[in-house]
């Protein structure tokens, strides 16, 4: 099986170690780089081309919700799941406005992070499996 490419997309050095670390471990998923705002974020995407792009909403500059929607221009294939310390159903929403394909919480990552970046996936050619929308 094709390894899961992942950018990793956060203004926190420390939390772009934390989830690098936690993703480590998968076989499945291969970290092929990081991003400090959304503008490097666009700039590593096509240069990278990764699968998945971790985008945490909040970053100086770029925000992520503006990242998302710029990314689907630039890098139409890529799959985009927001992270945000919020779970407010209206942040899920703006996110999947945005074209976002997932949505996780921070406090929730643990749990949910690593079925919303194979659930992402399942329509990009890597799996083949239904896809489920933002939730």
């Amino acid at each position: 099986m094709q390894a899961i490419r992942v950018l990793v997309v956060d203004d926190s050095v420390g939390f772009r170690w934390r989830l690098k670390e936690f993703l480590a471990p998968e076989p499945d998923i291969q970290i092929v780089g990081e991003a400090a705002d959304g503008r490097e974020a666009i700039e590593k995407a096509i240069e990278l081309e990764p699968d998945v792009v971790l985008m945490d909403v909040r970053m100086a500059g770029m925000n992520g919700l503006d990242a998302t929607r710029r990314l689907a221009a630039v890098r139409p294939g890529v799959r985009v799941i927001v992270l945000s310390r919020s779970d407010l159903q209206e942040y899920r929403d703006a996110a999947q406005a945005c074209g976002a394909n997932g949505y996780v919480a921070k406090r929730a990552l643990a749990d949910e992070l690593l079925p919303a970046i194979r659930r992402a996936t399942r329509t990009n050619g890597i799996h083949h499996e239904p896809d489920h929308p933002i939730g």
